[in-house]
């Protein structure tokens, strides 16, 4: 189980690149002007030779300078015990977050019922569709997530459904070893329950597969129901689940004009 796990996480941080990272100690810290918690937040990839305390207050010195909270992500694969630190030093939850996976060789619940454009790579046009989708107005976002998707060093398969010349529903496959991750599935409200979320979905899925792929994965808030019910049609079961705990800082006027709208959209 936790080498399945291990391997996601690998293939999700390869899928979904930063803005700006930094190592330390085993430990990577995230920054992209807090476009998704994914992308500002700690993940750990190898052990620690400092102590966690020492640790912890670094990377929160970092992100206040960054004018960011600092965010943790929590997997299965994290000692029990790092988390209660961060709960005494007055972390909060954020974020909860299911990973699915599918077998693609043993499941073919796939039914694409609107015309999907598939397209390699990331375009301009798909980009600003998907911030129309996403309604995502914010001038620094809108400058460097751009160049994030275009930092993805896997294959990329970009779908949209147009109705005439304009994006109304958005997906992204990332084929990476024998899996096609599913990301950016959007859909404008006024389009929904008309089997697109799942036109888009199924299209990628096939894509994939003549590519080479085997499996699947996801991820998907906790609470999104009507998400989770059309990933569970396709096939596709829970794995593990992760979080981010979340602390606010006191910022320095300096660090304060430099923060940005922090609208929490995405995981």
């Amino acid at each position: 189980m936790k080498r399945e796990i291990k391997l996601i996480e690998d293939l999700s941080l390869n899928a979904w690149p930063s803005h700006q990272i930094q190592f330390y100690d085993g430990w990577i810290l995230r920054f992209s002007y807090f476009y998704t918690h994914r992308t500002n937040s700690v993940e750990q990839l190898g052990p620690s030779s400092l102590p966690l305390a020492e640790k912890i207050r670094y990377c929160e010195r970092v992100y206040q300078s960054w004018g960011t909270p600092a965010i943790f992500k929590i997997t299965p694969l994290l000692d029990e015990g790092f988390e209660g630190l961060l709960t005494a030093e007055g972390y909060h939850t954020e974020h909860v977050t299911e990973v699915m996976h599918l077998n693609l060789n043993e499941n073919t619940r796939r039914l694409a019922h609107a015309p999907v454009t598939l397209e390699k790579g990331v375009s301009d046009r798909w980009i600003n569709g998907l911030f129309a989708l996403k309604g995502t107005t914010n001038a620094m976002h809108r400058l460097v997530v751009p160049s994030m998707y275009r930092a993805i060093p896997k294959e990329t398969i970009s779908a949209a459904i147009y109705d005439g010349h304009r994006i109304v529903a958005t997906g992204l496959g990332i084929l990476d070893r024998d899996y096609i991750g599913l990301y950016a599935i959007h859909v404008h409200p006024a389009y929904r329950k008309k089997g697109y979320a799942r036109s888009l979905c199924s299209s990628i899925l096939e894509a994939g597969r003549a590519l080479g792929a085997s499996h699947s994965y996801l991820q998907v808030v906790k609470g999104n129901t009507p998400a989770k019910n059309l990933y569970e049609s396709l096939g596709f079961e829970d794995l593990y689940t992760y979080w981010f705990r979340v602390k606010e800082l006191s910022y320095s006027p300096k660090a304060s004009a430099q923060r940005f709208s922090m609208s929490r959209i995405g995981s």
